[in-house]
């Protein structure tokens, strides 16, 4: 029986593609550009260093992404993700931004930019805000 759907062939490689766990087709693109083209991809090399590639090619990653390829890595799908192993990811991506500055994006217009881990406390912590500094009062 021939299938007339789409080729799930690696192009220029005749080996057939496999699906990264938890990966959509504009993220799959963005990794085979970085040279990620399995799931035992990921588990080598691990979804932070997977993750920390795509940022250093310039990609819009977000952490939808980091977890997803938590989940691959893992073997689950990047819901089943426990608080911790998500915590874990973002507090490595954090430590290679703070060891390599270029991987911090810049936003127009401002003098600075907050950093993964900074956005993901402040998204868990919500509204709350810093103590008043000594000699301020809470009125």
């Amino acid at each position: 029986m021939r299938s007339y759907g789409k080729s799930n062939r690696s192009p220029g490689t005749g080996t057939v593609a496999e699906k990264i766990r938890n990966v959509g087709p504009k993220s799959a693109a963005w990794l085979r550009q970085v040279g990620v083209r399995s799931n035992e991809d990921v588990r080598r090399l691990g979804a932070v260093e997977v993750y920390l590639r795509t940022r250093r090619a310039g990609f819009k990653s977000t952490l939808n992404l980091l977890y997803a390829l938590g989940g691959a890595e893992d073997d689950c799908h990047w819901q089943e993700l426990s608080e911790d192993r998500r915590r874990g990811l973002v507090l490595a991506v954090e430590a290679a931004e703070l060891a390599d500055p270029r991987l911090v994006k810049r936003r127009p217009g401002r003098s600075s930019s907050s950093t993964l881990g900074e956005k993901l406390v402040a998204q868990a912590l919500g509204s709350v805000e810093d103590p008043p500094a000594s000699g301020e009062s809470e009125a």
